[in-house]
């Protein structure tokens, strides 16, 4: 008897450990990756040429970042130059072009902010409560046009159109008008700017928007309009709060850029009259590398400096947002 107890007893303990090993390697947690990757083979290699986009393009040139911290010389190239330590950034923290040019960015993105942002939020909402689907999808058709026409053919258009001589000139002319100069006028220039970018982009932004309003549960809306909820009170107490954390997301990764963006928008609008007045920071490095002799470890330095301050802004904006709403780029909403 108490041979055959310890041998069901020995066989019961080795039939569970047999279970757990069972179970854990079961477990999606420790699945083995290769397993995982070989049973899925036909996935990973339609993503293989986007990997290798990524890591040619995006991981890379990462190794460049070291020019911020050397003296380069073309002849020796990238891991010959010698090293000068933080010489570049006490250089470009004594030019006041930088810090002109910091201002004139944050001014630009910070208004840009408040008045392209909401853009496609609206519109999207707009397009929402259009009940013609033909009439709606040839609105989003034109709305999302422009998005695939190039700064340089918009900055070709808007020219044709404002410049002294142009469209709107000649009507203004023909109406006895005087002629204003749109685009050599600093104060009407930054109002351009936004303008454009929401001609341009708006539409395309607001897909995001309405992809996240048709996830919404139709009951809801019904409920809403037995109660005798308006349209408006159905998109205020409905939409608006369903579509809250895409419209975080997409706020965390727009402040994630605060300190780039618009080279070539600006590029293609200016001219030499307002050049100075809309030098952002990408024109700033982009004037400093080509348009005089090349400092590399200089221009380097100034692109690693954004780059920092965009990933404080963006982990701050995060931060904020998952503590305030709830919603966050990693966890969604809590």
């Amino acid at each position: 008897m108490k041979c055959g107890s310890l041998y069901t007893y020995r066989w019961g303990r080795l039939r569970d450990l047999s279970a757990r090993r069972t179970l854990a390697a079961n477990a999606p947690g420790r699945r083995n990756v290769w397993i995982e990757v070989l049973k899925n083979k036909e996935i990973y290699l339609l993503a293989l040429p986007a990997i290798a986009w990524y890591i040619v393009f995006c991981y890379m040139p990462m190794g460049g970042l070291t020019l911020a911290f050397k003296s380069f010389k073309t002849r020796l190239g990238i891991l010959a130059s010698p090293w000068n330590g933080t010489t570049n950034f006490e250089s470009l923290f004594r030019d006041p072009a930088f810090f002109r040019s910091v201002g004139i960015t944050l001014w630009i993105n910070f208004i840009e902010l408040l008045l392209c942002f909401p853009a496609p939020i609206l519109l999207a909402l707009m397009l929402n409560e259009l009940r013609m689907r033909r009439y709606k999808k040839l609105l989003q058709t034109v709305y999302t046009f422009p998005h695939f026409l190039s700064w340089v053919i918009v900055g070709s258009i808007v020219k044709n159109l404002l410049s002294v001589d142009g469209v709107v000139n000649g009507l203004m002319a023909g109406m006895g008008l005087d002629k204003v100069s749109f685009l050599g006028n600093k104060d009407l220039f930054r109002p351009l700017i936004y303008i454009s970018e929401i001609w341009k982009e708006a539409g395309w932004s607001s897909i995001i928007y309405l992809a996240a309003i048709s996830g919404i549960d139709p009951q809801l809306y019904e409920v809403a309009e037995i109660d005798g909820a308006s349209r408006f009170q159905r998109v205020v107490n409905i939409t608006l709060p369903s579509i809250f954390p895409t419209i975080a997301v997409m706020l965390i990764l727009q402040m994630g850029g605060i300190m780039g963006g618009h080279f070539d928008q600006i590029y293609n609008l200016q001219n030499d009259v307002i050049a100075s007045s809309a030098e952002t920071l990408n024109l700033y490095i982009y004037r400093i590398t080509f348009q005089r002799t090349p400092n590399y470890g200089f221009s380097t330095a100034v692109s690693l400096f954004c780059s920092v301050i965009n990933m404080v802004l963006l982990m701050s904006t995060n931060k904020v947002a998952e503590r305030f709403g709830g919603t966050g780029l990693m966890g969604g909403v809590k």
